[in-house]
């Protein structure tokens, strides 16, 4: 098995949050990759890209070999993201591997990550080793790419074959264009039934292995993941720290909406960011009471939701239990506490709904 080196890959972190995108900076230089570029959101990893492709200094390799992007980011999220990476003609990297990293792992949040071109999709909360193997992921089994008048990126069937045996694809083969070379990129004509399917060099594993990758799926030092790992749990040190801080936003903004009369809809989109970070967090750093408490407010604060003031009262029902699972330092399923806290909560909620 071939032991990988990350020395020479250029990887682009895109993450909105200032605690995530230094832990999970630390993170992938404790996997030594050699360059890695951290940016806020999409806008500001576009004007890079474009930078280094119009310095003459940088231009010849501004390509990158790898995109770690969160998904929900303003002013441009990480699906925008992938569709300018994979169509726009200002892209240096189309085909590099994009790995999409958001707490909100619902299915249609998965199912556009993957239209528009996404490679993988990792939920948060995160771990090193999940990290690590969606990295190896994209190096030792590369999907084709695809081609056709309404999609360009990695092939999207995971499964090609019916239960049966029979062959699931509708594409007649004689539609289908193999394509070996990567130096030009055009879509077949809007209405063509065309298929062009890219057969290209894994220049990933290549990079990795030195050249000796063979078929063989590889991987890095085990001590490095070991580092990556150590990092994480120093990490979770400062969670309490940043998620207080998040919780003491939430508050204010149950303050703020008390005193506001008539629409209320912008402080509840504000308070459902903040759910949804909470949601991304807490199961990574040891507390996954967090994750839970946080993915129940970010559903009922969504998008058509009450906001009354009963409902400012299941959010401030939420930061209590929160707050309580940081203050005793509640791990895993919280025991007897857990469940008393989590039964607390869903008669709130149900409570609230039956009243809508």
């Amino acid at each position: 098995m071939a032991v990988y080196d990350f020395q020479r890959f250029k990887l682009l972190l895109v993450e909105d949050n200032n605690f995530i995108r230094r832990i999970l900076e630390d993170m992938l230089r404790s996997f030594r990759f050699g360059h890695v570029t951290a940016r806020a959101n999409g806008q500001e990893a576009i004007e890079l890209i474009k930078g280094m492709r119009d310095n003459p200094e940088t231009a010849s390799t501004a390509g990158l070999d790898l995109v770690v992007t969160d998904l929900l980011m303003a002013p441009i999220n990480g699906l925008l993201l992938t569709r300018w990476l994979r169509t726009a003609k200002e892209s240096p990297s189309r085909f590099a591997p994009i790995i999409m990293l958001s707490g909100a792992a619902d299915s249609d949040y998965v199912n556009s990550a993957r239209d528009l071109g996404a490679t993988e999709f990792l939920g948060k909360p995160f771990s090193a080793e999940t990290v690590y193997k969606r990295i190896l992921e994209v190096i030792d089994y590369p999907r084709q790419f695809i081609a056709t008048a309404n999609y360009f990126g990695p092939d999207r069937r995971r499964k090609q074959i019916g239960p049966l045996g029979e062959e699931m694809r509708l594409t007649k083969q004689e539609n289908i264009t193999t394509v070996y070379s990567a130096a030009k990129v055009v879509k077949p004509k809007k209405g063509s039934a065309d298929v062009w399917c890219f057969r290209l060099p894994n220049r990933l594993k290549e990079m990795a292995a030195g050249g000796m990758g063979g078929g063989e799926p590889g991987e890095m030092p085990t001590d490095l993941l070991e580092e990556a790992e150590a990092h994480l749990e120093r990490a979770a040190l400062d969670f309490t720290d940043w998620a207080n801080n998040y919780l003491s936003q939430l508050a204010k903004l149950c303050a703020e909406v008390l005193a506001k009369e008539g629409r209320r809809n912008t402080y509840f989109e504000q308070i459902n960011l903040l759910a949804h970070e909470l949601r991304g967090q807490g199961g990574t750093f040891g507390y996954p009471l967090i994750t839970i408490f946080g993915k129940m407010l970010y559903e009922c604060t969504g998008e058509g939701c009450r906001e009354d003031d009963a409902a400012v009262d299941i959010v401030k029902a939420h930061i209590d239990a929160m707050r309580a699972v940081l203050r005793e330092k509640i791990g895993g399923d919280g025991g007897e506490i857990g469940r008393a806290l989590m039964e607390m909560l869903k008669e709130a909620v149900e409570k609230n709904a039956a009243a809508n």
